[in-house]
């Protein structure tokens, strides 16, 4: 008898895990700053080519050669903050994969009289 509660324990224990591990991969993994890096710089690319006539391309390019510089030294913090500038330079927003959208309020705001 003890054999056998053993071994379901055992069992049990098992398919808790494989179970844990499956409702782990569900979950969002964060974006890494290379990734973020990489992410931004391309937004930048899209937005150089949909805003050329823009009077910050210039300056949009520098700020993005000097990111890229950063993101590669290995200081991509500040990578990341001249590749948003640049997209800022140019009007856009940065588009960040781990920001969570706020929801829009449903009841709306009370306006005073």
């Amino acid at each position: 008898m003890q054999r056998f509660s053993i071994s379901f324990m055992g069992a049990l224990l098992g398919i808790s895990l494989v179970a844990g591990q499956v409702e782990a991969g569900k979950a969002k993994v964060a974006t890494t700053r290379t990734e973020r890096c990489t992410n931004l710089s391309r937004q930048v690319d899209e937005a150089l080519e949909t805003h050329a006539a823009s009077t910050q391309v210039t300056a949009a390019k520098a700020l993005q050669r000097k990111g890229n510089r950063f993101c590669a030294n290995k200081k991509q913090a500040q990578g990341i903050r001249m590749l948003a500038n640049a997209l800022r330079l140019l009007g856009v927003t940065p588009v960040d994969p781990d920001a969570v959208t706020p929801k829009p309020d449903l009841q709306g705001k009370e306006t005073k009289p």
